[in-house]
């Protein structure tokens, strides 16, 4: 099968070709680095860190970029209120973002690169812009002139006009257009600031992501995502001043966007003060179980963030642990008839890699790691266990989960002395006894036995207590 992708910009599923198979490239939107970001942060950079992966797999190599926003004006505003430099705050909070990333099983990027490393590229690209004509100095700022470029809402598919039109009252009276957009913007004493031909000062949000693709990725990259709260106005400026900084040639060719994420029945943001951060829920949850959720929908559609969505998830990894614990004995192989039983390295189920190369249908790739796990537990003979098992793994590696060994992750969830979790398992057994399931109702026993959960017959039915 050919990988297919919605492309944002045609609004269609296409055929996915990188320009160069040999290094594919694909550039992330990043943090702004002033506090602790939320979960609904986090859903691009899990998911697109499986495009990733796959595109490994698929061509062997991929230049994949996920940036740092290291100088902005709520940067700016942290620093002053806590009396530091702006570094004091990028940095704690860079480093905080990784750890956290990291915690969902989420892989490095290629390249990280920051803002304020490459004010100089970002100069030069606005350098470019002014000459052209699609730029312009005023007030000691510098703007781009969206009247300049003839495409401008191709990708978010506003009209000019009617932009014009929704434009504040208090449009700085300095713009030729309202619409227009700051590159380049003016530094007091008191704010970071760097020497440019338009005296010192700071770039503005949107150039600096064209700039750092364009020095790392090239001029026209394969792959630009981010979530969809991105498409307008910021994706949308760096279509333009890209393709103006560089002769009218593509951007990005294909552009994909992660939905938003919902809480209690509204947009998760930081502006509502609805958000649940991800350094408190990695502390107070299994980070595979938060990633498991993240993984729930399909990217492109809303997500609805609940606690329950977080506990479905635990229980069902406590059901696929459960599963591989029960084969514990058993090694993932292929089974060679003459050569006898074989252990290879992990592969990818083919139900699992199409589902991906379907728009990265994960719901799909999901499904189909139950039905493998339920296989698994249905079957008795060896070679077919050990099959089975080496099908969970691999589908498990192409999503980031069950990578674990059952142990640890046992261990980590009845360290939460997660009630739920345990009557969820304790339902599970009394559904596989009525069920006549009795394998797997045996190991759900050995399981809470293991944790220090014992199981007692009453009249009212069965009741656990903790052993320790």
């Amino acid at each position: 099968m050919s990988l297919h992708l919605y492309n944002s910009l045609s609004r269609q599923v296409e055929a996915f070709v990188p320009l160069d198979p040999a290094r594919p490239t694909m550039y992330v939107c990043g943090p702004t680095v002033y506090n602790y970001v939320h979960i609904g942060n986090a859903r691009g950079p899990v998911v697109f860190g499986v495009l990733a992966d796959l595109l490994r797999r698929r061509y062997g190599a991929l230049a994949y970029a996920r940036n740092i926003t290291d100088v902005d004006d709520k940067i700016n505003a942290a620093a002053a209120e806590q009396g530091v430099p702006i570094a004091a705050i990028t940095d704690r909070f860079a480093a905080a973002y990784r750890e956290d990333m990291a915690a969902l099983g989420v892989r490095a990027p290629d390249l990280e690169p920051t803002a304020t490393g490459h004010i100089g590229q970002i100069v030069a690209m606005i350098e470019r812009l002014i000459d052209s004509g699609h730029a312009y100095e005023a007030a000691n700022h510098v703007l781009f002139s969206i009247g300049s470029y003839a495409d401008y809402g191709k990708l978010s598919r506003r009209d000019i006009d009617d932009m014009r039109a929704g434009a504040r009252v208090e449009v700085a009276p300095y713009k030729r257009d309202p619409g227009d957009f700051v590159l380049w913007k003016p530094s007091t004493g008191d704010l970071p600031g760097w020497e440019s031909p338009w005296g010192r000062g700071r770039p503005g949000w949107h150039i600096e992501c064209s700039a750092m693709a364009a020095a790392h990725l090239g001029e026209t990259i394969d792959i630009h995502a981010g979530g969809v709260d991105l498409q307008f106005p910021h994706h949308e400026n760096e279509i333009a001043q890209s393709e103006c900084a560089h002769g009218g040639k593509v951007f990005a060719r294909w552009w994909l966007h992660n939905g938003m994420l919902n809480f209690d029945g509204g947009k998760m943001s930081k502006s509502i003060g609805n958000i649940q951060k991800v350094h408190d829920l990695v502390a107070k949850h299994p980070p595979e179980a938060l990633r498991y959720a993240l993984l729930s929908a399909h990217y492109r559609q809303p997500l609805e963030w609940s606690d329950g969505l977080i506990e479905q998830s635990a229980r069902t990894l406590d059901r696929l642990y459960g599963t591989l614990r029960d084969l514990g004995d058993i090694a993932y192989a292929v089974f060679d008839r003459e050569a006898g039983t074989l252990e290879l390295p992990l592969s990818i189920p083919q139900p699992v890699q199409a589902a991906l190369e379907d728009d990265l249908n994960t719901p799909q790739a999901l499904a189909e790691l139950a039905r493998i796990a339920g296989e698994a537990r249905k079957a008795t003979d060896p070679i077919e266990q050990a099959r089975l098992k080496g099908e969970l793994l691999g589908a498990g590696l192409a999503l980031g989960l069950l990578q674990q060994d059952p142990a640890a992750w046992f261990a980590g969830a009845s360290g939460d002395n997660d009630d739920a979790r345990i009557q969820a398992l304790v339902d599970e057994r009394n559904q596989a006894k009525k069920d006549r399931d009795f394998a797997r109702a045996d190991a759900i026993r050995q399981q809470l036995a293991d944790e220090g959960i014992l199981l007692e017959d009453t009249p009212a039915g069965v009741r656990w207590k903790r052993s320790r």
